[in-house]
């Protein structure tokens, strides 16, 4: 279950960096630029420390699912991003996805 905690700080850093690349302006402002740097190292990091036990279909499919569906809805609550009803299936599909994914990597 380690290696799940190791993914879960990957999928937030990854989440914080990417938050942060959207306030960097492009890297030209400082401190949200060091941000992203800092939060996709750590991502990346914890990332290759839950695939020592999580096998990488899993790991990137709930890696890169959550990390989606919670930024654009990050995107649409603090960005003030529009969302539309092709948003809001799109992210449903993404998390159905992670699911099914997911059911299919746990049958023996």
């Amino acid at each position: 279950m380690k290696a799940y905690l190791f993914l879960a700080i990957a999928i937030a850093s990854e989440i914080f960096g990417t938050s942060m690349l959207k306030a960097s302006d492009g890297f030209t402002k400082l401190y949200p630029s060091i941000g992203t740097v800092l939060a996709f190292g750590v991502a990346f990091y914890s990332l290759s420390l839950s695939l020592q036990q999580i096998p990488l279909g899993i790991a990137y499919a709930i890696w890169s699912g959550v990390g989606t569906a919670v930024t654009a809805i990050i995107g649409i609550v603090i960005w003030k991003e529009t969302a539309s009803v092709s948003t809001v299936m799109g992210i449903l599909l993404i998390i159905a996805g992670v699911v099914v994914i997911n059911l299919k990597g746990t049958a023996h």
